[in-house]
């Protein structure tokens, strides 16, 4: 199957089942998206939800965020990832958000890049799901997943995975295909063991092409019995570990 072969089924596969896929971290408006996604670096959406509502009630506003401590900012994500780091970039980037850009998200990558704690990944979610622009964010998932399923080639790096992807996407796509490969990433095509078993578009992926071979098939199998029997093996011996230390107590008793 060819490159483009694959990108023609993902694009027609996920655009008829999940349409209107979209991100899973809770936010009311560009401020809060912002402060979720700093937030979210390293760190699950589920953590962050939990998280986020108190932030919001305590700072509502840009304003409000630029106007506090990291101090006190730590202490309402204390439990997310790297909350020292987060709370001084949160506070650095309202800070910034209120002197610079008159207390507005700015819609433009690069400069949403200035803010403290905005690398690219996070000022292109920014982009394409608050302005609506064609970027695509490469998070773990995504580089994962792009990789696994044979969208791209040869890509070590985020950007080398965003570069591939924006050339073959269609042009009207990258927005909501990151959602497609983050979403199919963490439900479905997982990190240590992908779940291919119920994934539904294994018949065009090339890890799976690669790891379902007769050959590979067989060499999973035998691993898996060898893996038996080892344990098998060390159970036998704590078996007659446990003997032995049994009857050195009766013989000294």
């Amino acid at each position: 199957m060819t490159k483009q072969d694959r990108y023609k089924n993902f694009v027609e596969y996920f655009s008829k089942h999940q349409p209107a896929a979209e991100t899973e971290l809770h936010y009311g408006n560009p401020y809060e998206l912002l402060v979720a996604v700093i937030l979210s670096a390293q760190c699950t959406d589920k953590r962050i939800n939990q998280v986020t509502p108190a932030l919001f009630q305590r700072f509502p506003t840009v304003k409000d965020l630029a106007a506090s401590s990291s101090d006190e900012v730590f202490n309402y994500i204390r439990s997310v990832s790297y909350p020292n780091n987060k709370a001084k970039h949160l506070v650095g980037m309202a800070k910034m958000l209120v002197d610079v850009f008159n207390g507005e998200v700015p819609a433009g990558i690069e400069q949403l890049q200035k803010l403290p704690g905005v690398g690219r990944k996070t000022a292109n979610v920014i982009a394409s799901v608050v302005f609506e622009e064609q970027a695509i964010a490469v998070d773990t998932h995504v580089f994962r997943v792009a990789n696994r399923i044979g969208l791209v080639t040869n890509a070590r790096t985020p950007l080398a995975v965003e570069k591939q992807l924006m050339q073959n996407l269609p042009k009207d796509v990258p927005g909501i295909a990151h959602h497609w490969l983050i979403l199919h990433g963490r439900y479905i095509c997982v990190a240590r063991t992908p779940k291919c078993e119920i994934c539904p578009i294994s018949w065009f992926c090339k890890y799976y092409g690669q790891t379902h071979t007769e050959t590979a098939l067989k060499k999973a199998e035998a691993e898996k019995v060898k893996k038996a029997k080892d344990q098998k093996k060390r159970a036998a011996l704590n078996k007659i570990s446990k003997e032995l230390k049994k009857r050195s107590v009766d013989n000294i008793g």
